[in-house]
This record gives C-alpha cells, sequence and structure tokens, in this order.
C-alpha cells in the first residue's frame, strides 16, 4: 500500500480590505442614528401596547373574581371548609 501524501493548503491571509461593503457603512451616520432611535421607539411603543392589554386582562380577570365572590353558588362549591364540622 502506498502512503497517501497529504495535500496542503495556501494559508489564505486576512483580507479585510476586500470585504465588500455593508449598508452601514454606505449609510450617512445621521441617517443610522435616525433609524436606530426610530427602532426604539417602535420597541417602546410595543412594550407600552403589552403593558396597557397587560393590565387590561389583569382588571377584567379582577372583575370576573369579584362577580363570581358574590355568587352563592360558586362560593359554596368552591369552599375549603368542610361543613361537616359543624353539625
Amino acid at each position: 500500500m502506498a502512503k497517501k501524501s497529504k495535500q496542503t493548503r495556501p494559508a489564505q491571509a486576512p483580507a479585510a480590505q476586500d470585504k465588500p461593503a455593508t449598508l452601514k457603512d454606505l449609510l450617512d451616520p445621521k441617517v443610522l442614528e435616525k433609524l436606530k432611535a426610530q427602532a426604539n421607539d417602535l420597541k417602546q411603543e410595543e412594550e407600552d401596547r403589552k403593558a396597557t392589554k397587560r393590565q387590561q386582562e389583569e382588571e377584567a380577570r379582577k372583575a370576573e373574581q369579584k362577580r363570581k365572590e358574590n355568587d352563592f353558588e360558586y362560593l359554596l362549591n368552591n369552599t375549603k371548609q368542610d361543613w361537616k364540622q359543624y353539625k
């Protein structure tokens, strides 16, 4: 059996200047800042919308619980006390 000779690849020098230009490089810094500010505003609006939605759901849940607490049948069925003790 013949030994296989290993092929060596020529080392590639890192060519930082040969990289293609990115959009970030091509945009004016002022435009880039405006885009970042707009993205931050949109994120803040989304967080505010989620917070208000969560608050509305919490209020609805509290209103439903209050309605149930005024319903005698619900309270009777869901009580944790053992009423047989009081006979």
